[in-house]
C-alpha cells in the first residue's frame, strides 16, 4: 500500500474477508508480527528508494513478510522522499507483508502541501506521536540496511526476490544464460512514476542526447496518474523522453498485467526486458513465458536501455558517443516535487446517474467478456457437507499462482470466465510435470523395444 509512504497503516481487505462478510461470519484477524527495517546512512548517487525494497525482497523473499507488518525506522528514513517511501511500501506486497509503514516526517509534509493538502499536514504535525513508533518499542525481527553502502539492484528474472547487485548482474546473467540484449525498458507504473522518478530518468536521457545517443532498447513511459502525465508534459520531461526515443503511454496497468500488445518479438522467443514495476513472474508483462523480466529503479532501466545490454554497469562502464568519444553517465538527479505545483490534468470523471436504480445495463447475451450477474439462491440454512477440496497450497504461493496476469484479464467482467483462470499457474506446472514424466516413460519404452529387437541380454545402465 502506497499509504505507508504517508505514515498510514493501510491494510487491504482480501477476497476471503469479503466472503466472511457476505456470509455474516465473524471477522477474525490474526494479530501480525512486526518486522523492523532499520535504515542508517542516506541515499546517494545511483542508489534509489527502489533499491531498498529490492534488498529487503532479497533478504525476506516473496513469502518472508507473510503475517507481518514491515515498519521502517532509523536516521536513514529522512533521506528518502515521500514518493520514494510510497515506492517501498507499494512493493511490500511482493514480500507478502500485511502492510508497510514509515513514520511521519517533513518529507511527507512537503508532499501533502504540494498536493494541496496543507490542513492534513498541519493535523499530522499536531499528532506526530501517533504517527511514529513508540519509544523503546519491540520488533519481532530487525533487519539493518546501510544506505551509504547499499548498491543498486536488479531483481529477476521470473521472481522479484532474485537479487543481483549491479556489480554482479553481468556476471550472473552470463553464468545463468540470461539474454544480454535488453529488448525493452519500461518505466512508470503505480510503483515508480513519481515526478522525482521521471526527473531522475530524464537527467540520464539528457546526458545520452548530449552525446548524440538515444535509447537502444524500445523505451516506454507509463505515468502513474493523470496528474503526473500532465505535469511532466507542462514541465518538459515528456518532450525529452520522446526525443530520447521513448513512447509516453496513457496511465494504465496494461504492460504490468499481461495486457501489453507487444509487437517486437514472437510468442515463445527468449528475450530480456527491464522495468521499474513490482512483479516479474513468468508471463506477467507480455504473456510470453520466455520473457526474462527484471525489476529495478527507473534510473537503472534508463541506463540499461541506453546501453541496450544487461551486462552494462553505469557506475563503472563507459559508453561511446556519436562522435566516437567515450563517456560515463553521471549519477541521476532531479527535483522531488514540481516548483510550480502539480498540474491536475484533464478531469475525465463521469458521475453516475442520480436515479441509478432505473438505469438498465445492456450486455450482448453472447458476450464472453461481460456478464450480468444474477442473485445467488437464498441459503437454505443448512451447512454444506462433503465438499470437494480442489487444491491445498503450501509454501511459495502468490496471487500470480492463483490468478495469473495475462490476456484472460479481459474477462474480469465475466465471473465464469475469470474463474476458469483460477490456479492456472499450478495447472501449468502440473502439465509440465506430467509431460516430463511421459517423455521419460517414452524413452524407457523405446529403450526396452531396442533391447528386445537387438536381443541384448547384457544389462545396460539407464538413468531417468
Amino acid at each position: 500500500m502506497n499509504g505507508g509512504g504517508l505514515g498510514g497503516l493501510c491494510i487491504g481487505v482480501g477476497g476471503a474477508d469479503a466472503v466472511d462478510v457476505m456470509a455474516n461470519i465473524p471477522w477474525e484477524l490474526k494479530c501480525p508480527q512486526v518486522i523492523g527495517i532499520k535504515l542508517t546512512g542516506k541515499l546517494n548517487g545511483w542508489t534509489s528508494s527502489k533499491d531498498v525494497i529490492l534488498k529487503v525482497a532479497d533478504i525476506l523473499t516473496v513469502k518472508g513478510g507473510t503475517g507481518s507488518i514491515v515498519e521502517y525506522f532509523g536516521p536513514g528514513v529522512d533521506s528518502i522522499s515521500c514518493t520514494g517511501m510510497g515506492t517501498i511500501c507499494n512493493m511490500g506486497a511482493e514480500i507478502g507483508a500485511t502492510t508497510s509503514v514509515f513514520p511521519y516526517n517533513s518529507r511527507m509534509r512537503d508532499y501533502l502541501v504540494s498536493t494541496n493538502r496543507k490542513p492534513i499536514a498541519d493535523l499530522a504535525d499536531q499528532n506526530r506521536g501517533l504517527l511514529s513508533a513508540d519509544p523503546e518499542c519491540k520488533y519481532d525481527r530487525i533487519i539493518e540496511i546501510d544506505l551509504d553502502t547499499l548498491e543498486p539492484h536488479v531483481n529477476g528474472p521470473f521472481t522479484p526476490d532474485l537479487a543481483h547487485p549491479i556489480s554482479k548482474l553481468g556476471e550472473n546473467a552470463k553464468k545463468n544464460g540470461y539474454p544480454l540484449e535488453v529488448k525493452v525498458g519500461l518505466i512508470g507504473s503505480c510503483t515508480n512514476s513519481s515526478y522525482e522518478d521521471m526527473n531522475r530518468s530524464v537527467s540520464l536521457a539528457k546526458q545520452a542526447l548530449n552525446h548524440g545517443l538515444k535509447s537502444k532498447s524500445i523505451f516506454t513511459v507509463t505515468p502513474g496518474s493523470e496528474q503526473i502525465r500532465a505535469t511532466i508534459e507542462r514541465d518538459g520531461q515528456a518532450k525529452v523522453l520522446r526525443e530520447f526515443g521513448g513512447i509516453v503511454l496513457a496511465n494504465a496497468c496494461g504492460p504490468c498485467i499481461g495486457q501489453w500488445d507487444r509487437k517486437d518479438i514472437k510468442k515463445g522467443e527468449k528475450n530480456t526486458i527491464v522495468s521499474s514495476y513490482n512483479r516479474n513472474f513468468t508471463g506477467r508483462n507480455d504473456a510470453n513465458p520466455a520473457t526474462h523480466a527484471f525489476v529495478t529503479s527507473p534510473e537503472l532501466v534508463t541506463a540499461l536501455s541506453i546501453a541496450g545490454r544487461l551486462d552494462f554497469n553505469p557506475l563503472t562502464d563507459e559508453l561511446t558517443g556519436a562522435d566516437g568519444k567515450k563517456f560515463k553517465l553521471e549519477p541521476p538527479t532531479g527535483d522531488e516535487l514540481p516548483k510550480d505545483g502539480f498540474d491536475p490534468g484533464h478531469d475525465t470523471y463521469q458521475a453516475p446517474p442520480k436515479a441509478g436504480s432505473e438505469t438498465q445495463v445492456q450486455v450482448d447475451p453472447k458476450s464472453d467478456r461481460l456478464q450480468l450477474l444474477s442473485p445467488f439462491d437464498k441459503w437454505d440454512g443448512k451447512d454444506l457437507e462433503d465438499m470437494v477440496i480442489l487444491i491445498k497450497i503450501k509454501g511459495k504461493c502468490t496471487t500470480d499462482h492463483i490468478s495469473m496476469a495475462g490476456p484472460w484479464l479481459k474477462y474480469r467482467g465475466h465471473l465464469d470466465n475469470i474463474s476458469n483462470n483460477m490456479f492456472i499457474g499450478y495447472v501449468v506446472c502440473l502439465f509440465i510435470i506430467v509431460m516430463f514424466l511421459s517423455f521419460q516413460l517414452t524413452i524407457l519404452f523405446c529403450y526396452c523395444v531396442v533391447l528386445s529387437t537387438l536381443k541384448i541380454t547384457r544389462p545396460i545402465k539407464f538413468v531417468i
